[in-house]
């Protein structure tokens, strides 16, 4: 069988001869049974397409995963956030060191001792997902008849992980960071730290969502990298939530001071005109977070603010104001650990009344703190 073969090198193709196999025993099979047979082989081994495929025994690591695995993943299990930050991740971690290696070349003791190098310099989560995706290219591989072993099948998690940020604040912390901020940003830290929306979800608001009657808020888009999406991170990203009374009638007081209350308007609009941008359009999330609240976490002394620390505090402080179905529902998340989800029903009530908690929490009168 002739394979018209790609050089990733040079770009070039050519015909190389591959050997079939046995299809059959010919006593058992008729004519058309074989090249029916011999079909089906060849499909498997085009990937069922006349372009030309790249030589496995030349191909690099790089080159297979940036035209194999990417597409693949991309096209059916990654959405648009997951697969920009997962690409740059394996781009970094993975590629970066073997990117031009052949795949062939590439064995065990190469792999291992490059995850024990990321372990000393990067954090426990960075290093795990390394090693998953190494398992998961050669896996891909392997099917498409690039190599024949896993080299990365029985790669050790290093024992000397760096420990995972695990930065949570204390009430206080946060009341002192609500009573440091303008009208606007209090009332987004504080609808951020009662309903616990993700940054996505949170400068996506627009005022069409804001019901004072029946002190609810919708959620009906996100954003994410200066584009809005119809769709969220989880199946519960969009929706409705309950508002706390004094927090739907803080959010009717921003109204009145919006530059724009219209209902398309967004809640939280951008505070002047940058390049590229539109004026009164949503923040972004990066921006907000470097004008914001690092500043702001220099300026109290805080060891970290950001939006997981802030949703990492509220699911750990919360556990005293209602329960763990209660947070789960705030949260937002689709899973728990099995009990939680098959034994524990969410109750809505009960997600209201951890909500009030919360937002009376927030909004008691702050001790003083020394601030450093």
């Amino acid at each position: 069988m002739n394979v018209k073969v790609l050089n990733p090198t040079t770009g070039e193709s050519k015909w190389k001869k591959q050997r079939v196999g046995v299809l059959g025993a010919k006593s058992k099979m008729s004519k058309h049974q074989a090249q029916d047979s011999l079909e089906k082989t060849i499909a498997q081994k085009t990937g069922g397409t006349t372009q030309p495929r790249a030589d496995e025994r030349i191909a690099t690591l790089g080159w297979f995963t940036r035209n194999r695995f990417f597409p693949l993943r991309e096209g059916s299990t990654w959405k648009e956030e997951t697969a920009c930050s997962r690409r740059s991740a394996i781009e970094r971690d993975i590629l970066a060191k073997f990117g031009d290696v052949p795949m062939g070349q590439i064995d065990k003791f190469m792999l291992q001792t490059h995850l024990n190098d990321l372990a000393r310099v990067l954090s426990a989560g960075r290093v795990m997902h390394a090693r998953f995706y190494m398992k998961a290219i050669f896996e891909e591989a392997i099917d498409q008849d690039f190599v024949e072993k896993n080299p990365a099948r029985k790669l050790i998690l290093p024992t000397q992980l760096r420990p995972v940020d695990k930065t949570t604040l204390t009430w206080d912390q946060l009341r002192l960071v609500l009573v440091s901020v303008p009208l606007r940003d209090r009332i987004l830290l504080v609808l951020d730290m009662t309903e616990t929306f993700r940054p996505s979800e949170l400068f996506a608001l627009r005022w069409s969502g804001f019901d004072m009657d029946s002190q609810t808020l919708t959620v009906s888009q996100t954003a994410f990298r200066g584009k809005l999406r119809d769709f969220g991170k989880t199946r519960k990203s969009l929706g409705t939530v309950h508002l706390p009374a004094g927090l739907a009638n803080e959010l009717w007081l921003w109204k009145q001071e919006c530059p724009d209350c219209s209902p398309g308007a967004f809640i939280f609009p951008n505070s002047r005109k940058r390049k590229g941008a539109v004026k009164n359009g949503f923040i972004r999330t990066d921006n907000y977070r470097a004008r914001v609240l690092k500043k702001l976490a220099e300026q109290l002394g805080l060891p970290k603010l950001n939006f997981q620390v802030l949703r990492r505090t509220i699911a750990t402080l919360a556990q005293t104001k209602g329960s763990v179905k209660d947070v789960q529902g705030i949260l937002g998340h689709s899973k728990a650990d099995t009990t939680v989800n098959v034994y524990m029903q969410q109750i809505d009530e009960g997600v209201k009344q951890t909500l009030d908690a919360i937002y009376e929490e927030l909004t008691a009168r702050p001790k003083l703190l020394a601030v450093s």
